[in-house]
């Protein structure tokens, strides 16, 4: 029995042990598809403190702060582009966790297809270089000068 109990605690602290989300309960909204909806766009926006988490994840007072923004913006209305909208223009594109793909992130987005690009072609490159013949054995003539060699005193 002592260890169904063991086992039992240590499986509630694996499940226990998932990713803590930030959001307090006072900003937690009543009604629960506002809520997710709320969840959904945080999830995607960075926190500009943080830098490597989303604003739902970060304790920071600016990430609390872009929260009730986002769930202020959903109260008034505002569909879930519309929200993203206008923090990205408050704040900026570096706000967005998945950045756009237009003229000015090409270079971010295609880069890493450029460099397998680049990589494979090296590779097929160097797949059809010629093979150089391999040496074949000593004729003769070169047989009796390496024995020479090996038995002169």
């Amino acid at each position: 029995m002592t260890r169904l109990r063991a086992l039992l605690a240590a499986l509630t602290l694996c499940l226990a042990a998932g990713p803590a989300l930030a959001v307090q309960p006072d900003e937690v909204m009543r009604d629960p598809a506002q809520e997710r909806r709320a969840r959904e766009i945080s999830e995607g926006l960075r926190c500009l403190v943080c830098q490597n988490q989303s604003i739902d994840d970060s304790d920071a007072p600016l990430a609390r702060d872009l929260r009730v923004l986002v769930r202020d913006r959903l109260r008034e209305g505002d569909s879930n582009g519309q929200v993203v909208e206008y923090v990205v223009q408050r704040y900026g594109e570096f706000v967005l966790l998945r950045p756009v793909f237009g003229p000015h992130t090409w270079l971010l987005w295609l880069t890493p297809l450029l460099a397998v690009g680049l990589g494979g072609f090296g590779l097929w490159r160097l797949a059809r270089r010629p093979v150089p013949p391999r040496p074949q054995g000593l004729s003769e003539a070169e047989s009796a000068q390496v024995e020479a060699l090996l038995h002169r005193k």
